[in-house]
């Protein structure tokens, strides 16, 4: 989601206050990314559609890409790498599937690769939208060609759904506050921090990929106390229908050499939170 709107909730505290303008300044820095446009869209009433009359610029309503309606969502545009639709994301969890016979040991390895291979990037930062989602082939695409690529956390998300439905794993979006993430079932996983319920059914891990040394099964204790929604991926998907007869758009991706965040910013916030915390109480304990 917009970093702004992921860090909003952070505003009470002196502290957060602090590593909010940290955040806010290594968001200007420069990033390196491809400087080629993605896809081919259409423009109507401001927002950006693609071939399957999705908004990709906006998230909630029939036509946004998790099509966020009266509370309740279906990640639509996973479905654009799914069922009819399989390519290179359904493909590549195929292949993890040939390569690894143990389910634990897949889920594992998917989740691995996708964390090592996309970097958090705010949508602003890499497209110049506050919101613009990639579906899961065009990311991986990205990383086909230049070995890495950028997105932010539904795009880790639909591209780990992708993959898992791919290698014949069971999995699903989940929604937080201003946060998307991937889950997946595996009730027997002994590294889990938390077992989550979908449609009464226990045994979802958490797939948390934004940060470079996450395991997978680690939830965020702070999404453990919060409403969440999640809707389970099916191995179908509709195909595109024609442009309509409007022209075309382009949407490129910033390039430029500089600063990369290598782990989400609301993870580095969580560190700097951690350690102003824990000086303080040194401090503290000095004193006496």
């Amino acid at each position: 989601m917009a970093l702004f709107r992921c860090l909003s909730r952070m505003l009470r505290a002196r502290a957060a206050l602090i590593a909010l303008c940290g955040a806010v300044l290594l968001g200007f820095c420069p990033i390196s990314v491809m400087a080629t446009p993605t896809g081919d869209y259409y423009k109507e009433g401001g927002e950006i559609f693609d071939d399957w009359d999705i908004c990709r610029t906006r998230a909630d309503g029939r036509d946004g890409f998790l099509k966020y309606v009266a509370g309740r969502f279906e990640p639509v545009i996973v479905a654009e790498s799914l069922g009819a639709n399989a390519e290179r994301a359904y493909a590549r969890g195929i292949q993890f599937g040939v390569q690894y016979d143990d389910v634990t040991q897949r889920a594992e390895a998917i989740f691995a690769y996708a964390r090592d291979r996309v970097r958090y990037t705010s949508d602003s930062s890499q497209f110049g939208h506050a919101e613009f989602a990639q579906n899961a082939d065009e990311l991986l695409a990205v990383v086909d060609q230049d070995g890495f690529a950028y997105g932010d956390c539904e795009d880790y998300a639909f591209l780990l759904g992708a993959m898992y439905v791919g290698a014949g794993i069971r999995s699903a979006i989940v929604l937080g506050p201003d946060h998307a993430a991937a889950l997946v079932y595996l009730p027997d996983y002994p590294r889990a921090n938390r077992f989550l319920r979908v449609n009464g059914e226990t045994g979802w891990i958490w797939a948390e990929a934004t940060g470079g040394t996450n395991p997978l099964g680690w939830m965020p204790e702070s999404y453990m106390r919060v409403p969440l929604d999640a809707y389970e991926l099916e191995d179908s998907g509709s195909p595109p229908a024609a442009l309509p007869d409007k022209p075309t758009t382009t949407v490129p991706r910033r390039g430029g050499e500089g600063f990369s965040l290598p782990v989400s910013p609301y993870l580095l916030i969580l560190f700097v939170l951690w350690l102003l915390s824990s000086l303080g109480r040194r401090r503290s304990a000095s004193r006496r």
